[in-house]
């Protein structure tokens, strides 16, 4: 079917003109609204405005301009003999391409200090009611809604070759448009919602996709990395990548696993992960002195590690950081004398996030299961001193409990059953993942050595039985956190008691599957 007649309605004008212009010399005569027809006009490009087809001008303010039968009754018309004849009859003629993408909505509400009543105007009512238009008649009508089509679409109307898998292909890249604008306009509505309802009856999830991945957590599996446009500031998502290969499945997970631990100190802070679970963190007034305490906890789990700081990287930590094999580096910034000492190494990745002050974390947590959708908030606190319980006899120093503080935040971003020994402010030893807490505190002081006398432990959740803390004593702890809440608390107090260790309830478990 010969394209006769195109409606062009766009905010985004990339490409535009030389579309238009390949358009016209294609001997199809071009529909515009607005900003669109002015900008075919000025490039000298014969144009008809959407007011002249309809007898009717655009209205209150631009809201109401397509929204008339002879626009939709041109682009919803099957090119049957009944509905030409009704075309007819209407004085309406045939549209047999249509050409919009939508209102930056997305593009308002990630302005920082954009208002409400800004955000609502942007949302496009004529531009999806066209496309979901065109779409649905796609048998008749092309539809286009990314100036990335528009190379193809002219190289198929001059070979006379615009099939009908293009229009079905075109039709489903268009259903998503809309599909995705809705989404971020129902999310963002949503979470503007003061009646406290958290989770709502219907739910959609509006990204956008990243990068397509050379493959998934495994060689057999395919995957791809997508953003959520509604997130904006310091992310693995709107990171930046300065050098380096392209990110992998597995290096995305890791890079967020990271950036999580590192934003939750407030002092310059080191953490270096190795399969989701961090093998190495400390915390310094000098971030060089932090990274060589994090890679010294484990140093056979740094070598092609993740690295994480919450500060820029400065030229002596990117000396001590260049001495080894990592897979990426992920930071605020980068100085001017770190870049050139990391990018020497072809294969580190470099992410740059931005100031983590701008970290718009998200407000829930997903999790895919067979058929359905886990969803819950984020884990974002750990806990108010003045929330906490010291359980047993013995009271924790001052400085114990800024190294209990420092431990809990750490054994947060562990698996679970987690557990974690640290002393001043340096991870000694960590275990992840058991099927029993006892078997998670082994390997911490195993790991720890004898750096665990006087040492600190930080448990994820509470001890079902006493074991741990008798594990514990034997080592040499000194102090224990952990959010208490077993029935059998007392014989864990009571343990701590006869060892002589102090030992602090938070009230707050967790757990990190």
């Amino acid at each position: 079917m010969k394209i006769k007649r195109a409606l062009i309605s766009v905010s985004d004008k990339t490409g535009l003109e030389e579309f238009a212009r390949g358009l016209h010399a294609a001997g199809v005569e071009l529909v515009s609204t607005g900003g669109t027809a002015t900008a075919i006009a000025q490039a000298g490009i014969p144009v008809t405005k959407v007011s002249d087809v309809t007898g009717f001008p655009e209205i209150l303010g631009g809201r109401v301009k397509t929204l008339h039968p002879r626009i939709h009754g041109g682009i919803l018309a099957m090119r049957t003999d009944e509905h030409l004849a009704q075309l007819d009859e209407h004085g309406i003629v045939p549209i047999d391409m249509v050409v919009v993408n939508l209102y930056p909505f997305k593009a308002t509400i990630t302005k920082e200090g954009v208002c409400q009543s800004d955000a609502i105007e942007n949302i496009d009512i004529g531009g999806p009611a066209m496309i979901r238009a065109a779409a649905k008649n796609f048998k008749y009508v092309v539809v286009v809604t990314n100036p990335i089509s528009y190379l193809e679409i002219l190289e198929a109307l001059t070979q006379d070759e615009i099939t009908d898998e293009l229009r079905m292909s075109l039709a489903r890249e268009a259903f998503a448009h809309t599909a995705h604008y809705d989404s971020v306009i129902a999310g963002y509505l949503g979470h503007c919602d003061d009646s406290g309802k958290m989770f709502p009856a219907e739910i959609s999830l509006p990204f956008e996709l990243v990068q397509s991945l050379r493959y998934g957590e495994n060689p057999h599996q395919q995957a791809a990395f997508y953003r959520d446009p509604r997130r904006f500031g310091a992310s693995v998502a709107n990171a930046h990548q300065l050098h380096g290969k392209e990110l992998s499945y597995n290096n995305i997970l890791d890079l967020n696993s990271a950036l999580e631990l590192v934003r939750e100190f407030e002092e310059p802070t080191v953490a270096i992960i190795k399969h989701n679970n961090p093998s190495g963190v400390a915390s310094r007034d000098a971030l060089v002195e932090a990274y060589r305490l994090a890679y010294e906890a484990d140093p056979v789990s740094a070598f092609g590690g993740i690295v994480a700081v919450n500060r820029v990287v400065d030229g002596p930590t990117a000396e001590e950081m260049s001495k080894l094999f990592l897979e990426a580096v992920i930071a605020p910034g980068f100085s001017e004398e770190a870049l050139p000492i990391l990018t020497k190494k072809v294969g580190i990745r470099l992410l740059e996030t931005g100031p983590f002050h701008l970290m718009s974390p998200d407000w829930y947590d997903m999790r895919k299961v067979n058929g359905g959708l886990l969803v819950q908030q984020g884990d974002r606190q750990v806990f108010n001193r003045e929330d906490l319980r010291v359980a047993t006899k013995k009271q924790p120093t001052a400085e114990q409990l800024a190294e209990l503080e420092f431990a809990f935040k750490i054994v947060k971003n562990v698996k679970s059953n987690a557990i974690v020994v640290t002393a001043d402010r340096r991870l000694l030893g960590v275990g992840a993942g058991q099927m029993n807490r006892v078997g998670s505190a082994r390997i911490a002081l195993e790991q720890a050595g004898e750096a665990a006398k006087g040492a600190v432990l930080a448990s994820d959740a509470f001890f079902p039985f006493n074991d741990t803390v008798l594990q514990a004593a034997e080592a040499g702890i000194a102090a224990i956190i952990q959010p208490g809440g077993s029935v059998r608390d007392q014989d864990s107090i009571d343990t701590a008691d006869e060892k002589g260790i102090a030992m602090v309830f938070t009230g707050m478990r967790h757990f990190k599957h």
